[in-house]
């Protein structure tokens, strides 16, 4: 079945098909349609879940971690200062290895007060133990949402899908919904009522290392099942005989692409790499790229984009481009700009398109 979608509207049908028991949510913009759509679903009879309206993004979280230890199929999704607020929960999250999905729209963070997007919420994730994937469009915002349930059970590790706030989260596309039976609720332990059991008790020294090392390494290790089941860690685009490389994620990438097709048209050996996912940070995609990289950014760590500063800890040189901070979107047409000075050898080292 095809429909016309936003990518918050993708994302709620996506966990309709799932069937989580536990929805917990607080509204924050721009992902409150996605709870209201799955809270209608919940009164109108359509979606069989407990949903939870709770007083806060910190205690929504809370709620699906409580309901995840107990065996239940769980989601939540939150935005910018929701993220936030729910930060120290997503640590219990991981650290717990719960298999919990939540979707971002991604957002600015304040100060000065912003509601438009970028992803400085979304690349705050980066440290916390969750897989995190990134949505291109309305279609693979559904995919992606869908996809997660099944790989947050199959590696017991928190998946987040994050899509672009506003420029996806509001804006209509044509999806293809397909529906799969999901199959029952995959654990490593259960904790009900009654079990003389303690959860994360203090844990010291040797014990506490060998659980993050733990995480750590079955998070890398989910990058070899993301790449036979899940689309894989990248998308690359036109890079097949690339000189030149441009590195980017999320909805920006379509433009990016259109800008690449532009110099391709003008006999400029120039392609795309698409991360799929932050998380695992797909390394050996990138160590694979051509010698001239550059990455757009639409996220900063002092003056250079957060993805630079990754993709140069996989040993790969790269230009850098910082954009679309705060909903100030680059148009094609100055990503084109960028990129034809990129392959002249007329770019900076960084810069931020203000």
């Amino acid at each position: 079945m095809k429909k016309l979608l936003t990518s918050n509207e993708a994302v709620a049908e996506a966990v309709r098909i799932a069937k989580p028991d536990v929805i917990a949510a607080y509204p924050i913009t721009p992902q409150s349609p996605i709870v209201e759509k799955l809270s209608e679903m919940v009164e109108s009879g359509k979606l069989d879940s407990k949903f939870v309206r709770v007083e806060s993004e910190h205690s929504a979280m809370g709620v699906v971690i409580g309901a995840a230890t107990a065996g239940a199929r769980v989601f939540t999704a939150t935005s910018s200062h929701g993220l936030a607020y729910m930060y120290e929960m997503c640590w219990w999250a991981a650290g717990s290895r719960l298999p919990v999905v939540m979707a971002l729209a991604a957002r600015s963070i304040g100060a000065p007060w912003n509601i438009h997007g970028d992803h400085l919420d979304l690349m705050s994730m980066r440290d916390l133990g969750w897989i995190i994937s990134v949505a291109e469009n309305a279609q693979e915002a559904f995919d992606m949402t869908l996809n997660a349930f099944l790989l947050s059970e199959d590696v017991s590790i928190p998946v987040a899908v994050a899509i672009d706030g506003f420029t996806m989260s509001h804006t209509a596309e044509v999806v293809k919904l397909r529906q799969i039976d999901i199959p029952p609720r995959k654990q490593a332990y259960r904790i009900l009522p009654g079990m003389e059991v303690a959860l994360n008790a203090v844990t010291f020294g040797e014990a506490r290392m060998l659980a993050r090392y733990d995480l750590a390494r079955d998070l890398e290790n989910s990058a070899d099942l993301i790449e036979k089941k899940y689309g894989g860690l990248v998308e690359e685009y036109r890079l097949e005989d690339a000189d030149y490389a441009v590195v980017v994620t999320g909805g920006l990438s379509g433009d990016v692409k259109d800008a690449v097709d532009m110099l391709r048209d003008e006999g400029v050996k120039i392609g795309v790499m698409r991360l799929r996912f932050i998380r695992p940070f797909p390394k050996k995609a990138v160590r694979n790229l051509p010698p001239q990289v550059l990455v757009v950014d639409r996220a900063n760590t002092d003056l250079r984009g957060v993805l630079s500063v990754e993709v140069a800890a996989c040993g790969v040189d790269n230009k850098n481009v910082v954009a679309g901070i705060g909903g100030r979107y680059p148009t094609v047409d100055e990503l084109y700009s960028c990129l034809r000075r990129f392959v002249d050898g007329r770019l900076s080292d960084v810069e931020w398109l203000i």
